[in-house]
């Protein structure tokens, strides 16, 4: 009889202590993907884009016309000429690669435009995803979209001062 108490008991305890965390899983991608203010946004970055890279390539096309033209012509240019001509090349091979930069770097302009017109939207999402963790009392919700992430996370939950305490770190 112990035996039986005791094991219902532990399964007791089992289903009770599995209700203690509530959990949800959504997936952004899909949420963003019918919104209609992150599919304009889209559309319109991928048309800053597209005009920002035919700008690169127009430069880009300018400069191999230009460095196939020194190399038929180096033969018959003088010393000075040739240094001049190699700097010159050098010149606009730099400034493409930092219009490049520019445009398509880390924290770059296509980088900020997205923070401009994406980031309202996904910041909409993730008020939503809280109003909604709260109202149902989940204590974490995980995005599926891109790999599992918690997006939002019971504070509560938090040990981490526990951690650092037990570190002996204030």
């Amino acid at each position: 009889m112990k035996k039986l108490i005791t094991l219902l008991s532990f399964v007791l305890l089992a289903v009770l202590s599995a209700d203690a965390q509530r959990y949800a899983i959504v997936d952004t991608r899909y949420i963003l993907d019918k919104m209609p203010e992150y599919k304009e946004a889209q559309t319109k970055l991928d048309k800053i884009s597209q005009d920002w890279q035919k700008e690169i390539d127009g430069k880009q096309a300018a400069l191999d016309k230009m460095y196939k033209d020194y190399e038929a012509e180096q033969v018959m240019l003088s010393e000075e000429l040739r240094k001049k001509r190699e700097d010159e090349i050098f010149v606009r091979e730099k400034e493409v690669r930092d219009l490049q930069r520019k445009r398509f770097g880390f924290e770059g302009d296509l980088f900020k435009q997205r923070q401009e017109l994406v980031k309202p939207v996904q910041d909409k999402v993730y008020t939503a995803i809280q109003k909604i963790a709260a109202a149902r009392m989940y204590d974490f919700i995980l995005d599926k979209s891109e790999g599992i992430t918690v997006i939002f996370a019971d504070p509560k939950l938090d040990k981490s001062e526990d951690v650092l305490r037990e570190l002996g770190v204030k």
